[in-house]
């Protein structure tokens, strides 16, 4: 059994949103989000579900073109193949649990961090312009 806490986990970066992975098997991963305000998980497709959970804060959550705003005790599902990204709002951080099934693969998140390294939240559109 794996048993910990947000404040226990809790750790920020200044350069992009901090991921605290609490669980990982072939069929599920659990990471506790970190965001300062205006951070943000770039815009992919992967093909797993998500559970967004978010415990503190306010930001929105992108499916596929809807922005869903979101803030403590909100519960988002993405399902696997739709376009999804995280982002805090400018004058807030937030903190989130997400659940991904199963894990995306590492060729998976190449939009995720490309658009870090550029500062997009959406690197995919800027790849269509």
């Amino acid at each position: 059994m794996v048993s910990t806490s947000f404040d226990a986990e809790r750790g920020y970066d200044e350069d992009r949103f901090a991921a605290r992975t609490v669980f990982e098997s072939d069929r599920m991963k659990v990471v506790l989000g970190y965001f300062e305000p205006g951070q943000f998980i770039p815009v992919h497709a992967p093909a797993s579900d998500v559970a967004v959970v978010v415990r503190s804060g306010s930001g929105v959550v992108r499916e596929g073109s809807d922005e869903h705003a979101v803030g403590p005790d909100d519960v988002v599902v993405v399902e696997a193949g739709t376009e999804r990204g995280i982002r805090a709002d400018e004058g807030d951080g937030l903190e989130a649990a997400l659940v991904t099934a199963p894990p995306p693969t590492d060729a998976e998140h190449d939009p995720v961090r490309e658009g870090i390294r550029r500062g997009e939240f959406d690197p995919l559109a800027a790849g269509e312009e």
